[in-house]
């Protein structure tokens, strides 16, 4: 008989997890799981995929079935961790493998509160572990993972808690994870500030040795501190309530204590850099422009002298230099928009570290200097372009030093004046230097003019009294014939000189933005530059250059220059309006203008200021820094643009009225002749009454005429009356006399008659002269009153038409002053109504670019899904590769194993045909046998039968032969 030995197949590690997993779920006993347990992690690190999906509900599982089993708790974490952080050679390294992992616990609030759970006991590694995990799945899942904190028991005191542990280990990973943690969540950081947690960071702080002996762990605890305090008014508002702003002003007050002059390791220097750094940070998050309790932050660090400290530091020469440009920034941030706190600034001192045109490196005897000097000093003198940054935050700390202080501004403009006229060689006056620049200077440091034109932008912009001021400063004696040459035809002079000479950008471009803010609704200095006519020819000339790589800054704003001369230009300007503008169509043309606007309005050096860093790469050996614009110009720039843009397309006769110190100047052509059309008007209604005076007079002299023509009449009636009446007496006593000698008996008669008639006539005559003296009488009394009325119409109509003058005159007046009242309410509703208009336009704008960001940002996560596919589709093509080369060993394996078989099957057919050749003979040899045993039977059965006979014949037969044959029989049987 034949046996065959093979040994057990391999097992694989799949199926290995899958034993484990399936004993970790089903084993009774600890000790069984926690084998298992091991065993995982074992496999953890090269196959977390299988592990993660065979095992980890059972590995969660057991935190809960096993939590007060420490070494379990241990080795169940550690293969948790594993999983987040496999080996890179991995095949089955995934993110999507950490994010199912994260989302396992995110999407069951009681698997984050277990891990919380493990912070409340005192095991090294269950705390540990717990931290790194919570710290692994935030990594993850952030959102998710924040709000199951944030609701999860006592999830926000426990992780402050830890803060308080004297492990480092455990400590610093929770400052790490609350660090993660507080970023963007106002509640988590209002409930991380309200757990008590200043007072725990400053305390880290102070037993780390503070800022210029701690490290990593310091930096991160001021990292968790400017996390708690941005944007975050009510920590804000704690910290300062806590009395924390004392213990800053001591954190920095110690770095500036002597030191004990041992030299400093590099690591150990780098890493008190980072300190100060981040502390630094801390102070500006409290000076955050426009929100809630900036003055009163102000107020506080100015009271514990931290201005003063970091002022120290600022200008000391031993501080790298990207730390005192951020302490500069920060002394600025401190005293903006605060008059008094300015004004306090101005009188502190500082040592001086500069002397005439320094380099970074020279070291001077250092004096002790106002602040405002020794910014001027670094600003203009500190020449080394790896200064810059110092350079740059000196200006921006000069400029938070003017913001808003209307007085300091002018005081220093004027101090300025007084310098340049007195001709002294002053290296830090800006104005010096700007109207009397050295072209070695220009050459080798173009910042240094650059940033003497932004102080002076910064003195005159939105101040009129200051660009008054300035205009007044001229150049040559007009008492021995020489030419005045003003500040700002010097300034347009060397502007123009520049660019003839290919100067670089950077000083053309401070010159031009320091003329827009000068002429802009200044209509004084718009004629002043106007005066000089070939400025206008000289721009026009630069702007209609072909657009060369670098010149779109200069040519657009040298278009701007020339839209704002043309926006406040005047029919009384040297160069009119009218006249300018047909300069403007016919050199330039629409177009031509429009298009170098908008080229300087999409470059990206303007378009994208915000987005971009002013500062220089300290990383940069030598170079200048790509820095053109100041943040005032381009707010400026962008809120006027559209304004200056349409102004080509604005009439000449529409002026531009401009309000100054309450007074207007500049008024609308169109206004003035609808005020002197209304004036024609009055002077018309005039000329109508004296008209209609005349009239009334002419009228007059009729009613005389016709008075005196009734009068002659009736005189003429009263003549022919008495006439009359006499011919009648005459006839009467001629009738008397003839009648009397014939009718003496009727004498009586005729004389009572007659002297009747004679009385009747009498009083005919009275009555005729009563009626006549009572109708002289009403004539006169007529004629007295129509003089009396003419006299008083005369006057009536004199004072008529003194008050109509009068009338008019004020009526004009009240009227041009209404207009004028008008005009500017106008004016300013206009202004307003333009600089809403270019709110909105540049809300819209800011729509379109945050519409446009989160296009390019949709457009790549288009594309980081596309690379994702694309890497999904790579990964699965290698995969497939993969497989298919499994695939091929596992038919090679197939084929050889079909070969053995063929083989075995051989080997099986000759061991059958063995087999059957055995059969057979064991066959033949059973066959014998049975002959044989046949044979046996028929002898036995003969030898019983002889053994009979004997015993039949007498002879004996022993009983040894008988057992024999009863044996033999039995067997037989």
């Amino acid at each position: 008989m034949f046996s065959i030995t093979t040994a057990p197949a391999k097992q694989s590690a799949t199926d290995t997890i899958s034993v484990l997993s399936g004993r970790l779920g089903s084993a009774t006993l600890l000790e069984d799981r926690r084998a298992a347990i091991l065993g995982l992690r074992s496999f953890a690190k090269d196959f977390p995929a299988t592990v993660s999906s065979s095992a980890l509900r059972g590995l969660i599982g057991s935190l809960a079935k096993d939590g007060e089993d420490v070494d379990t708790v241990k080795v169940v974490l550690e293969t948790l961790l594993m999983l987040f952080t496999p080996n890179e050679d991995s095949p089955e390294t995934s993110d999507e493998v950490v994010l199912w992992l994260a989302d396992e616990f995110t999407q069951r609030q009681e698997n984050v509160t277990l891990l919380l759970d493990f912070l409340e006991t005192n095991d090294f590694y269950s705390r540990l572990y717990s931290l790194q995990l919570l710290g692994a799945i935030l990594s993850a899942r952030t959102e998710r993972t924040e709000e199951c904190i944030f609701t999860a028991p006592l999830g926000i005191p426990r992780l402050v808690a830890t803060l308080d542990d004297q492990r480092d280990a455990i400590r610093n990973e929770g400052i790490n994870l609350l660090t993660s943690l507080t970023p963007a969540s106002i509640d988590i950081q209002k409930l991380v500030a309200f757990e008590n947690a200043f007072e725990k960071l400053f305390a880290i702080i102070e037993s780390e040795g503070s800022l210029s002996e701690g490290g990593r762990t310091v930096e991160d605890c001021l990292i968790l501190l400017a996390n708690l305090l941005r944007r975050n008014a009510s920590n804000q508002t704690l910290f300062r309530e806590s009395g924390c702003m004392k213990k800053l002003a001591d954190l920095l007050h110690s770095v500036l204590q002597p030191e004990s002059g041992e030299d400093v390791a590099n690591w150990a220097q780098s890493q008190r850099n980072r300190n100060l750094y981040a502390f630094l940070a801390i102070l500006r998050l409290l000076l955050t422009p426009g929100s809630a309790g900036v003055s009163r932050n102000q107020e506080l660090l100015w009271k514990h002298r931290l201005c003063a400290d970091v002022l120290h530091l600022a200008f000391s020469p031993d501080v790298q230099m990207e730390i005192r440009a951020e302490g500069l920034i920060a002394c600025g941030d401190m005293i903006r928009d605060s008059a008094v706190l300015q004004e306090n600034f101005a009188q502190l001192s500082v040592s001086r570290i500069g002397g005439s045109r320094l380099s970074a490196n020279e070291v001077r005897p250092r004096s002790q200097v106002y602040v405002i000097d020794g910014l001027l000093d670094l600003i203009l003198n500190l020449q080394d372009s790896a200064a810059f940054n110092v350079r740059y935050a000196a200006n921006e700390c000069l400029k938070a030093y003017f913001s808003n202080h209307l007085n300091v501004r002018l005081h220093f403009l004027t101090r300025a004046i007084e310098g340049y006229l007195t001709g002294g060689e002053e290296t830090t006056n800006a104005l010096t230097v700007l109207l009397a620049p050295s072209a070695d200077q220009a050459a080798s440091d173009p910042y240094h003019l650059w940033f003497a034109a932004v102080i002076t932008f910064h003195l005159l912009y939105d101040n009129s009294a200051a660009k008054m001021k300035a205009l007044q400063l001229t150049e040559g004696d007009a008492a021995e014939d020489e030419e005045l040459v003003t500040s700002i035809q010097t300034v347009t002079a060397h502007l123009l000189t520049g660019i003839r000479r290919g100067s670089d950008a950077r000083i053309s471009v401070a010159y031009l933005m320091l003329l827009q803010i000068w002429l802009f609704e200044d209509l004084d200095a718009v004629n002043d530059f106007l005066s000089e006519g070939s400025n206008i020819q000289s721009l026009i000339q630069v702007i209609s250059q072909p657009i060369l790589e670098g010149s779109e800054l200069v040519q657009g704003l040298c278009a701007m220059l020339l839209g704002i001369a043309y926006e406040f230009s005047t029919k009384d300007s040297p160069v009119t309006r009218t006249t300018l503008h047909s300069i403007l169509m016919t050199r330039l043309d629409r177009e031509q203008y429009l298009q170098r606007l908008f080229k300087l309005r999409s470059h990206p050096l303007l378009r994208d200021f915000e987005a971009l860093p002013q500062r220089r790469d300290p990383a940069l050996p030598s170079g200048l820094a790509d820095v053109y614009f100041d943040s005032v110009f381009v707010n400026f720039f962008k809120d006027n643009y559209s304004r200056i843009a349409r102004a080509i397309d604005r009439s000449p006769e529409l002026e531009i009225s401009v309000i100054t110190n309450g007074v207007q100047k500049g008024i609308s052509r169109e206004l003035v002749d609808s005020l002197r059309e209304q004036i024609r008007e009055k002077d018309r209604a005039i000329a109508e009454a004296k008209m209609a005076s005349e009239s009334q007079a002419s009228r007059l002299g009729q009613e005389q005429g016709e008075h005196r023509r009734f009068k002659e009449e009736a005189n003429k009636e009263l003549q022919k009356v008495q006439e009359d009446a006499k011919r009648e007496i005459a006839a009467a006593k001629a009738s008397q006399e003839g009648t009397q000698r014939s009718h003496e008996a009727e004498i009586r008669k005729m004389q009572s008659i007659q002297s009747a008639k004679d009385a009747e006539n009498q009083k005919q005559i009275a009555a005729l002269e009563s009626a006549l003296m009572t109708k002289e009488a009403e004539f006169e009394k007529k004629i007295a009153s129509m003089k009396v009325a003419i006299a008083a119409k005369d006057s009536a109509l004199e004072q008529q038409l003194i008050a109509v003058r009068k009338v008019a005159a004020t009526e004009a007046e009240h009227t041009k002053r209404r207009s004028d009242g008008e005009i500017a309410d106008l004016r300013a509703t206009v202004s307003s109504l333009e600089a809403s208009f270019q709110k909105a336009t540049n809300e819209h704008e800011r729509d379109l670019q945050n519409k446009q960001s989160e296009l390019q940002a949709k457009l790549r996560e288009v594309d980081e899904l596309r690379d994702e596919l694309h890497f999904s589709r790579e990964k699965q093509t290698a995969t497939i590769e993969k497989l298919q080369k499994k695939t091929k060993e596992l038919e090679k394996q197939l084929e050889e194993a079909r070969r053995q078989l063929d083989e075995a099957r051989n080997a099986t057919a000759k061991i059958e045909s063995v087999l059957a050749i055995s059969r057979r003979e064991k066959e033949s040899v059973q066959s014998e046998l049975d002959d044989l045993l046949i044979v046996f039977t028929d002898l036995e059965d003969s030898a019983a039968k002889q053994k009979k006979r004997l015993r039949e014949l007498g002879e004996p037969v022993s009983d040894g032969e008988e057992d024999e044959s009863s044996d033999e029989e039995n067997d037989v049987d």
